[in-house]
C-alpha cells in the first residue's frame, strides 16, 4: 500500500516518564506520549487505524492494534494537524515503541503512514 500521500504526512511523537502512574516496586513503569500527525497534502486524509509495537528492555515486545485513535477517526484537512495524547505501561524501565496508521483519501483508497520509533525511558535510568 504504497501511497505517494504517505510522505506528506508527517508523525512526530514525544514521550515522559508517568512517575505519578508508576510503581517501580511492582515492575510497572508507565509512559505518556504526545503524538503530533500533520497533513502536508492537497487533500483531506482520515485516520482509519492503528498499529503499535510496544518493546520493554527485558525483550518482549506486545502488538497493539484498532480503530483510530483514542477512540476516534479524524479527518485531518490540508495544511491540519491533529494532536493527542496517550500512554503506554511497560514492565521494565526502558522501552520503545513504533508503527503504522492506516489511512484513507477521497478516490485514493487505504494506505499506510509510518509512526517513527521513539524511546521511553524512566528519569532515573537517564544518568
Amino acid at each position: 500500500m504504497n501511497n505517494p500521500l504517505a510522505k506528506n504526512i508527517l508523525v512526530s511523537v514525544v514521550a515522559e516518564y508517568d512517575i505519578r502512574h508508576s510503581f517501580p516496586e511492582k515492575n510497572k513503569y508507565v509512559f505518556r506520549y504526545k503524538v503530533h500527525i500533520h497533513n502536508n497534502n492537497d487533500v483531506a486524509v482520515q485516520l482509519l487505524r492503528r498499529q503499535w509495537f510496544i518493546f520493554d528492555s527485558s525483550g518482549s515486545i506486545r502488538e497493539i492494534s484498532g480503530e483510530g485513535v483514542i477512540g476516534k477517526q479524524p479527518v485531518i484537512e490540508p495544511g491540519n494537524a491533529y494532536f493527542y495524547e496517550s500512554w503506554s505501561p511497560l514492565e521494565t524501565p526502558m522501552g520503545e515503541m513504533w508503527g503504522k496508521y492506516i489511512f484513507t483519501a477521497k478516490g485514493v483508497g487505504s494506505f499506510n503512514v509510518k509512526i517513527p520509533n521513539f524511546r521511553l525511558e524512566a528519569n532515573f535510568k537517564l544518568n
